[in-house]
Formats: structure tokens, C-alpha cells, sequence
């Protein structure tokens, strides 16, 4: 299952034996711990465990295994945690499988791994009593929904459009996601308002530098020079220097240009450029915003710009004024 339906899976089937939460998003796994920690465990001193699994190799192993099977003396249940965990096939034959067959009702055992080990590493996932959860970086549905729920059991409607702003503002990136996404609610329970509209996040969130590269983009595609020169301005009150603005245009052009060369679906096209599947689909939408060539005219632009800051022929300053020039005016 996808993290998002794990609280919902939690609350309808209560605790699990065995969990596997595998995949590179920090704060769906940490979250994850922390839900069960809350919910199942009263005394951490004693009836919490944590084991690194690099260190679980052979005969080490039953000291997991021990732990797992050992009873709870105050909570609810015995928690036990471990982290990186890829034993062999031949290991989880010896010293898990007896446990993962026949699991003690008093324990969960934990485990959490950012990816799912290298090849002959058992397939924990497909064992028996696993209950497996998804933390693989989230797109941009996930992100949506993860917003949705969570105003839902806070008592507060946001629409797939907010949720989507909110979404793009953090550029996907999941912990700040949560950390807005609270700041919002907080806000919401205060004034009495139930439901979280565009104009609360547009008051309330400041979008990522990363956003707004991607708006200046949009402004050049348009040939709207007010709002270009708004954008620059209001990134160089955040501390987005000249040379950083340079930097991320440079960057972002040559993606842009980059995945208008491409073809296949946007799936074929994240995996060739190594990108998300997400910045793949906004790449190309941007990207046919531009009449052909056009892209190649900007970046090289932008580029030989950050050229010239570092070769000492153009101050910052200068080498933006120019860009802009070209950009907007066609003068070299």
C-alpha cells in the first residue's frame, strides 16, 4: 500500500505483525515509526527497540529475533525497529523464517529501508505476515491526496486545485509539504475557517525558489517582461543573488531543452534524463510553450551569462541586465 492509506489501514485492522516500510521518502518512514510509537507503545524505556541492520549479519541476527519475541512489560505492544535491513535468502531461511511464520501477537517488528538491497538479498516484501508499505518519493498525486486526508481529519475541506497550488509551491518536496500543510491548519483553527482555499496558501506560502525559476520560465513564454522583472526582484529580497538566479536558469533551460529532444512517455523520459516522472510531464508542458529553437536560444544565452560572471568579463549585476536584454529584446 501507499503511505498515504496507512493510517486508514491502521485504524481498520489495528497493528500487524511485521511491517515493511521501504523507499526513499525520510518523512513517510519516520512518520510511520512515529504513528506506531504513539499508538502502541506507552513505556519506550522498555519496550522499544532499534537495531541498525548493517550490523545484523549470521548469527547476530537472533538477536533481532530475540528481541522480537520477547513480551512486553507496560505497552500494549513490544516495538522493535530495525533500519537497512537486507539479509540473504540463505540468512532469512536460517534465523528469520521461523519468526516471519509464526509471529508473536505481543510484538511488531519494524523494519525500514530506503531502497530494497542488492541482488540475493531476501525479498522481505513477499515474505509471509509482511504488511508492506510504500515510501518511494511521491508524485504528485500521492502529494495531493497525502494533503487532502490530512485537511480531512483536521476538519477542513481543500479542493484537488488547492491541494495541487500547495503541492507545486514545495515543489514536491514531501517534509516541507508537511510542514506548510501544518502551518495552514494552524492557521484555519484559529480564525474558524473550514476550508483551505488558493488565496490562504498564496498568503501564507512562500514558494520554493525552485517554483519560482519555473514561473520566471513561464513569464519568458509569455513575453511578459512586468512579471519577469517582478519575479527577479522578489527573489533577490529572499537572498537568490544575480549569480544564483543565473545558475538556476542555466540549469533549468537545459533540462527544458534537454526533455524536448526526448521522446516516449513521460515514465521512459524521467528514467533517460534521470528525473522525476513528475518534472518529466511539467517539462514537456513547458517546454511546448516555446516556439523550436527557441530553448536552445535561451539557455545558451543564460550559459555563456554564467560564463562571463566566473571569467570576470560581467559583474553579476551586469550579466542579468544583459540576459534579460536577449531574452526579452533580442539585443546581444
Amino acid at each position: 500500500m501507499k503511505y498515504v492509506e496507512f493510517k486508514k489501514f491502521t485504524d481498520e485492522n489495528g497493528a500487524r505483525p511485521i511491517y515493511l516500510f521501504e523507499g526513499e521518502e525520510v518523512y513517510f518512514r519516520e512518520k510511520g515509526t512515529e504513528l506506531l510509537k504513539t499508538r502502541y507503545v506507552q513505556e519506550l524505556t522498555l519496550d522499544y527497540a532499534s537495531f541498525d541492520g548493517a550490523t545484523l549479519k549470521g548469527d547476530k541476527i537472533k538477536t533481532l529475533v530475540d528481541a522480537v519475541r520477547s513480551f512486553p512489560f507496560i505497552s500494549q505492544k513490544r516495538l522493535v525497529r530495525v533500519t537497512e535491513f537486507y539479509p540473504t535468502e540463505k540468512d532469512f531461511d536460517t534465523y528469520l523464517k521461523p519468526l516471519f511464520s509464526d509471529p508473536p501477537t505481543e510484538s511488531i517488528l519494524l523494519i525500514i529501508n530506503s531502497g530494497k538491497g542488492k541482488t540475493g538479498t531476501a525479498v522481505l516484501a513477499k515474505k509471509s505476515n509482511v504488511t508492506y508499505v510504500d515510501c518511494s518519493r511521491s508524485d504528485e498525486e500521492t502529494i495531493k491526496k497525502w494533503i487532502y486526508l490530512t485537511c480531512k481529519r483536521a476538519g477542513v475541506y481543500a479542493d484537488g486545485i488547492t491541494c495541487g497550488t500547495l503541492a507545486s509551491y514545495c515543489v514536491m518536496d514531501m517534509a516541507r509539504v508537511a510542514m506548510e500543510t501544518e502551518k495552514l491548519l494552524g492557521y484555519c483553527a484559529a480564525e474558524g475557517k473550514d476550508r483551505l482555499t488558493d488565496e490562504l496558501v498564496e498568503m501564507l506560502v512562500y514558494p520554493d525558489a525552485e517554483y519560482k525559476i519555473y514561473e520566471i520560465a513561464n513569464a519568458l513564454s509569455r513575453k511578459n517582461y512586468a512579471e519577469y522583472i517582478k519575479i527577479i526582484n522578489d527573489l533577490s529580497t529572499r537572498g537568490l543573488n544575480e549569480s544564483a538566479v543565473i545558475a538556476s536558469l542555466t540549469n533549468y533551460f537545459k533540462n527544458l531543452y534537454e526533455t524536448s529532444l526526448c521522446k516516449g512517455s513521460d515514465k521512459e523520459v524521467a528514467a533517460a534524463l534521470g528525473i522525476k516522472e513528475y518534472a518529466a510531464r511539467k517539462n514537456r508542458e513547458q517546454a511546448a510553450k516555446f516556439a523550436k529553437g527557441e530553448l536552445l536560444e535561451l539557455y545558451e544565452s543564460v550559459y555563456q551569462a554564467g560564463c562571463n560572471i566566473r571569467s570576470g568579463v560581467w559583474t553579476p549585476s551586469a550579466a542579468l541586465k544583459t540576459v534579460t536584454a536577449q531574452l526579452f529584446f533580442k539585443k546581444k
